[in-house]
């Protein structure tokens, strides 16, 4: 059987493409080219399914939600903190997963932070 090798893509729709990209680059050091793509480091990826009344992904319209995997949680926030970045209040630690974290970019997606245990 065929399967697919891993995530290909991520696309978000943007009033203003640019600068959302932008933010990506300069808030969360995405090292992305001139035509988005970005070379990944190798580690998990979760692909998961979740209740289509859930509140996890923020607004009840916002369809999904990526997550990224993240080395130090804790210096990733104090680097949104210092440029100004919309982070929820809680973090979450689940035993054996990772710790978690929030944040909304400017567009309004919810994004979701994880350093996975270890």
């Amino acid at each position: 059987m065929e399967r697919v090798l891993g995530i290909g893509g991520y696309f978000l729709r943007a009033t203003d493409p640019a600068a959302l990209a932008v933010w990506y680059r300069e808030s969360l050091g995405l090292d992305t080219d001139e035509h988005g793509l970005w070379q990944q480091e190798q580690g998990p990826t979760v692909f998961a399914a979740f209740e289509s009344t859930t509140d996890y992904f923020g607004a009840r319209t916002q369809q999904c939600m990526l997550n990224f995997r993240v080395r130090d949680l804790d210096a990733m926030l104090a680097q949104l903190r210092a440029g100004g970045a919309d982070i929820a209040e809680e973090t979450q630690e689940m035993e054996g997963v990772g710790r978690f974290a929030w944040v909304t970019d400017p567009e309004g997606n919810r994004i979701e932070l994880w350093q996975p245990a270890g």
